[in-house]
């Protein structure tokens, strides 16, 4: 089966309607698929916008004839119930083209709820109660659940043919390898190659060994090196601290505040950076060979209509 390139599209940084726009173009560009965030608020205030995804969505999804994922995290921000309402509704618009991600979510989008943020394997059992909670729905049953979540006799009235892939989000090794068990596919994203080669090994150690891999791929190209370096640094520089940090701060003056301390050349841990097109398809390439069947590329910079038809010409027929 060829490989899936995709584009991501990037609420955090860019408002909804250019975005429209993007996928429109990565489609024509040659893109196969696209997926977006679920943000609240941006990484920065730099990065400066967050628009609703799920309005979006079924913008984007009609708009261009692509398959779609998004990364959301049920449990507070959003009830469960109503995520699989919503992604069940995009199926029957469109069937077969919209798949969603789970995760046990950050502080910066969560906190606007005035409820306490848990612990992460507090999270973490809410995240799996919710992936039940939506299962028992998209199958049909009258569902009510006390527990992380509270369900009251919950039934989907409008149900897609084929319930949508939910696939199951970590940047850990043990992370990966405890979706593994329950989620119909893996997302994550580029780290070192050690860490990838961790998380790919628990996962498919783990119950995963016939799931698909997905790997959201942060990058920065420009034609001269300093430019995409700068881009990357300015936009994304933010995002090298660990996990455990970036998810437990509320606002994004205090992740800038946390990252102070973050040098343009940190950001290669976080960031595939390079104006050598020939670099960017050994890296995909090398990301292919690992077994992900899908690389959703995220150009983390401003220039998105360079890059979309750059990669598109230059990038994808080599990955082909």
């Amino acid at each position: 089966m060829a490989p899936i390139i995709g584009f991501h599209a990037s609420h955090e940084q860019f408002r909804p309607d250019r975005l429209l726009r993007l996928v429109q173009a990565a489609e024509a560009a040659g893109f196969d698929a696209a997926m977006c965030s679920d943000h609240w608020a941006p990484w920065s205030e730099d990065q400066g916008e967050s628009g609703f995804a799920w309005s979006w969505l079924g913008a984007a999804l009609q708009a261009t004839s692509l398959p779609f994922g998004v990364v959301n995290a049920p449990g507070q921000r959003y009830h469960p119930a109503i995520i699989a309402q919503a992604t069940a509704t995009l199926n029957v618009m469109f069937p077969e083209r919209f798949w969603i991600a789970v995760g046990s979510g950050q502080l910066l989008n969560e906190h606007i709820t005035g409820e306490r943020w848990p612990s992460k394997p507090e999270r973490n059992e809410r995240l799996r109660e919710s992936a039940d909670v939506m299962r028992r729905l998209w199958a049909g049953e009258t569902v009510s659940h006390d527990g992380h979540v509270t369900v009251s006799e919950a039934r989907l009235w409008t149900r897609p043919e084929h319930a949508p892939m939910l696939v199951g989000a970590a940047v850990t090794p043990e992370t990966a390898g405890w979706v593994a068990g329950w989620a119909d596919a893996l997302i994550t994203v580029v780290q070192a190659d050690e860490t990838l080669d961790e998380i790919v090994k628990a996962f498919r150690s783990n119950g995963g060994a016939d799931k698909p891999m997905f790997l959201q791929v942060h990058l920065a190209y420009a034609p001269d090196e300093a430019e995409a370096r700068e881009a990357a640094f300015a936009q994304w520089g933010q995002n090298c601290l660990p996990n455990s940090v970036m998810t437990d701060l509320s606002h994004p003056a205090q992740i800038r505040e946390a990252s102070t301390h973050v040098t343009p050349d940190d950001i290669d841990a976080a960031v595939r950076i390079s104006a050598d097109l020939g670099q960017h398809v050994d890296w995909l390439q090398r990301e292919l060979d690992r077994g992900f069947s899908g690389l959703y590329l995220h150009e983390v910079g401003p220039e998105q209509e360079r890059f979309v038809e750059t990669f598109g010409r230059e990038v994808l027929p080599r990955l082909r």
